[in-house]
């Protein structure tokens, strides 16, 4: 496949995303359900053309990352800062986006991951130096006196790899890696309101294969022929049938899967996202309509 080729089918995936997006922040509101609203993104995803890249993140408050809802999840939005984070995929070729929803009085916190971004955006080009976005989004974000959270970043997209190289650090960092025409990335700011760093907290709800090697347990190679389909994508354990939890206990202790517990900062965090193909003058946004 030619590099045109693979091009459009990031853009493919990008166009389908960026419609899904529009309607899926319609879908948070107070008093409905996370698991409603995750499912319904998720459906739209298929009815679009696309495949879900990786269970629907819906992270709330100080929740930064990896939350999705589980099969039994019966809450409900309140006034809360929702972080929607979707994925699209077409032929494995990744496009990658977040959106802030306030349903609360945070618009501050919004605003600055959203300028973050947008201040980053205008900075990326081919030959640019990593660090100088990074400055960019730190300087914006603390501009509004709020802190970038250190340990997330920004990431390349690859086919079937949603966290690729390169690392696009939200604080400053030494020079280093320079974008290529043609690379696509993933610009990411999480502006936080508490300690400008998450730790891993609760129960894991997304998983993704490391390498899929033989097992003899009968509930772990029936994960395992489930989630064949999804390579080395993230998937829910919300997707899966029968004895879940027993199976992938066992896949994760025998080094197959990897979980993905729920990422918490001290205070409130925000998080804007979306996806670029870097030109020698600059960037083709393609997850915006």
């Amino acid at each position: 496949m030619t590099e045109a080729e693979v091009l459009e089918k990031y853009r493919e995936a990008g166009r389908i995303l960026a419609e899904v997006r529009t309607d899926a922040i319609k879908t948070i509101k107070v008093g409905k359900k996370l698991l409603d609203a995750a499912e319904s993104i998720e459906t739209l995803i298929q009815q679009k053309g696309g495949a879900v890249a990786f269970p629907t993140n819906i992270s709330v408050n100080e929740e930064a990352a990896h939350a999705t809802p589980s099969k039994a999840d019966a809450s409900t939005f309140g006034t809360d800062l929702v972080k929607l984070d979707i994925g699209v995929h077409i032929d494995g070729y990744i496009a990658d986006t977040a959106v802030t929803i306030d349903l609360g009085n945070n618009k501050e916190l919004v605003d600055a991951s959203n300028s973050a971004l947008e201040r980053a955006i205008e900075v990326v080009r081919a030959g640019v130096d990593l660090a100088a976005i990074s400055e960019v989004i730190e300087d914006t974000i603390t501009d509004y006196g709020y802190l970038p959270v250190a340990n997330l970043t920004g990431h390349g997209l690859e086919r079937y790899t949603q966290h690729a190289p390169p690392a696009i650090h939200n604080r400053r960092t030494q020079s280093g890696a320079k974008l290529k025409e043609g690379q696509v990335v993933a610009i990411e700011p999480f502006s936080s309101a508490g300690n400008g760093r998450v730790y891993e907290t609760g129960k894991a709800e997304i998983f993704s294969l490391i390498k899929a090697k033989p097992v003899r347990s009968p509930e772990a190679r029936a994960i395992l022929k489930d989630i064949d389909a999804y390579k080395t994508l993230p998937f829910a354990k919300r997707w899966l049938q029968g004895r879940v939890d027993l199976g992938l206990k066992q896949l994760e202790t025998a080094g197959i899967i990897r979980a993905y517990p729920v990422l918490k900062d001290r205070g409130f965090v925000s998080q804007a996202e979306d996806t670029l193909i870097v030109t020698n003058d600059g960037s083709e946004v393609i997850t915006r309509i």
